[in-house]
């Protein structure tokens, strides 16, 4: 059950910080916040990634094997890498339409798979 916790929010995290770190492109491309001053967009994103923060620290500490989690520090940090960098490619598929998947992210995505398999091989 913990592992399923962590990974659920470890993947709201992800989404979160998705959106604080580059939804303020879309939005900007939407015309809803075009006039305003970086400050603003820095604060509009920082609210933002207060939730990320939220999901993120109990995820780590649930997880951790040194508090009695499933996962040892560079799993977690495996796993987090991976969940950010599928959430990112879903985001930037439908939010930025104009992105389009070529032969060397599939490479990458393999990559990702050979690392998450090395980094639980016993």
């Amino acid at each position: 059950m913990k592992a399923i916790s962590t990974i659920l929010l470890l993947m709201i995290s992800n989404i979160s910080m998705t959106f604080a770190w580059y939804g303020h492109l879309k939005l900007q491309e939407m015309k809803v916040i075009t006039n305003w001053p970086l400050i603003g967009v820095i604060l509009f994103s920082w609210v933002i990634a207060l939730a990320e923060y939220s999901c993120q620290i109990p995820a780590n500490r649930i997880g951790f094997a040194g508090n009695g989690g499933p996962f040892t520090l560079m799993q977690l940090k495996v796993i987090q890498e991976v969940i950010t960098l599928v959430i990112f490619t879903l985001f930037s598929v439908v939010f930025f339409r104009g992105q389009v998947l070529q032969w060397n992210h599939f490479a990458a995505f393999l990559c990702l798979i050979l690392a998450v398999y090395f980094v639980f091989m016993k």
